[in-house]
């Protein structure tokens, strides 16, 4: 009897302790996060709905004009010109997130191949260029890609652009400079699965007279599926609303979501369109998200990716 008033007294006593020890834990970030993203997104979410003013700054009363805009109608009649603009996000998006798995994936293989003294300084290799600021290096490539630089030249003897025209501004360098500036973030992922790559796996694979791609897609493939993914995701929605690499590598010719959204919160003066530009990216956000992890359970024989 003596010890059942202690007991729950105790245990009442290491709850509030951990009660509180969670709560100075948590508290700050949630602040932080509550702060400098649930309240900025509100917000957004708030212009979006408004009219545009005459000087571009949202005002009452609520419409869906923005959204009419963004879907190609305005005064003038309905125009292709903003949906353009979403599907060549869209593409390239996943032609850039295409490419950097392609060059990822034997990039990483071959890191975890080489002697274990080389591996960090190769992943150093990798990484070192992204410690640059992003408008610096975008600016080293519209060097190397302008008129009369060894590439153009190469491009021009193959007959791939006109004489004096360069590689830049264009498409192809835009994409260029999608997939140098996301190659870290999907290189790193992948090696932390090959890391963990079972080769009994593909020994076995091997030893059944498997050819290579399909020792790779039965065997190798499926275990680098988490870090697969989690690079994609890495890649394609940074990629999806990019700003600098198509202002300056697509010379106003490749403008992607992410110029539609910046130009209408500057030289447009149309904030509410700019929002529900911005809103609209959050949307494929979280598309993206449900999609992979759905893609995941699938490819992962039922057992869900975490993303």
């Amino acid at each position: 009897m003596s010890y059942s008033g202690v007991m729950p007294s105790a245990r009442s006593r290491a709850m509030v302790r951990e009660t509180r020890h969670l709560l100075f834990t948590v508290t700050p970030g949630a602040f932080w996060i509550f702060i400098f993203l649930v309240l900025p997104s509100a917000y957004l979410m708030g212009v979006a709905f408004m009219t545009n003013g005459p000087y571009g700054l949202p005002q009452m009363p609520l419409s869906l004009d923005s959204f009419e805009r963004l879907a190609g109608f305005g005064f003038l009649g309905w125009s292709p010109g903003n949906l353009y603009t979403l599907l060549r996000s869209l593409w390239q998006t996943l032609v850039s997130t295409a490419l950097v798995v392609v060059v990822a994936y034997p990039i990483a293989y071959y890191i975890t191949t080489c002697r274990e003294k080389w591996r960090p300084l190769l992943l150093l290799a990798v990484v070192v260029p992204s410690w640059t600021n992003q408008v610096i290096r975008t600016f080293g490539w519209m060097n190397l890609l302008a008129p009369g630089t060894p590439l153009s030249g190469l491009a021009e003897s193959l007959g791939l652009v006109a004489p004096n025209m360069g590689l830049y501004p264009s498409n192809f360098a835009v994409t260029l400079g999608l997939v140098y500036n996301f190659l870290p973030f999907m290189v790193l992922p992948l090696y932390g699965a090959f890391e963990k790559l079972d080769t009994a796996q593909v020994e076995a694979a091997q030893d059944l007279y498997a050819s290579p791609m399909r020792a790779f897609w039965h065997a190798v493939f499926p275990q680098t599926l988490p870090g697969l993914l989690a690079g994609i995701v890495l890649v394609a929605i940074p990629a999806f609303g990019m700003y600098v690499i198509p202002e300056l590598l697509g010379g106003g010719k490749g403008m992607m979501l992410g110029n539609l959204v910046a130009n209408q919160f500057a030289g447009a003066s149309n904030w509410p369109l700019g929002a529900a530009g911005a809103i609209l990216m959050l949307l494929a956000t979280f598309l993206g998200l449900y999609v992979m992890r759905r893609l995941g359970k699938r490819l992962g024989g039922g057992e869900e990716v975490v993303i």
